[in-house]
């Protein structure tokens, strides 16, 4: 399905489209990076919390620690990240660091290795691969989310087009 090279690369994308949306977002006040614009979930702080919850509940699913998954995901995403932007500043650069960390140490073994996890009551089992891809997928679907509303208050982030990633500064 996915080689351990695109795992790695997806985290380079990540850290690189991060660290872009949080420049541009570091150019808004406070209270326009917490308007409520009518977006899924509400503000641009509130998207990118969302984002930094769902990585923290993949993360640990993904490492097999499902007892933290489960605690991280029975926490309110809105009111359990953080409000104070150099703290979520922090937060998501100390993730996208284990992001990587992780992604550098798979295998390919690694990726057929199956995560059991719940979805509401359902007990679902996928693989770390197909985990992996729906993270990616999950992180790209918000950012995009974030961009926009970016926009809309003038800030200006960096392109999101992957093969952008190394000509742009997303070396690592």
């Amino acid at each position: 399905m996915i080689t351990t090279e695109f795992v790695q690369t997806m985290a380079r994308y990540n850290r690189w489209q991060n660290r872009s949306l949080i420049e541009a977002a570091s150019t808004l006040s406070d209270q326009d990076r917490w308007r409520d614009c009518g977006a899924v979930f509400r503000s641009i702080a509130e998207t990118l919390n969302h984002i930094l919850w769902d990585d923290r509940v993949w993360l640990a699913r993904l490492r097999g620690d499902a007892a933290r998954a489960a605690e991280i995901g029975a926490r309110h995403p809105y009111t359990d990240t953080p409000r104070d932007w150099l703290d979520f500043m922090r937060q998501r650069a100390a993730l996208d660091d284990e992001i990587m960390v992780f992604a550098d140490g798979l295998t390919a073994d690694d990726l057929s290795r199956t995560v059991q996890w719940t979805r509401g009551d359902e007990e679902v089992e996928t693989t770390v691969a197909f985990n992996l891809v729906h993270m990616v997928n999950h992180q790209t679907h918000h950012r995009g989310q974030v961009h926009a509303l970016l926009t809309r208050f003038g800030a200006a982030p960096q392109p999101t087009d992957v093969q952008m990633l190394d000509l742009l500064g997303g070396k690592g």
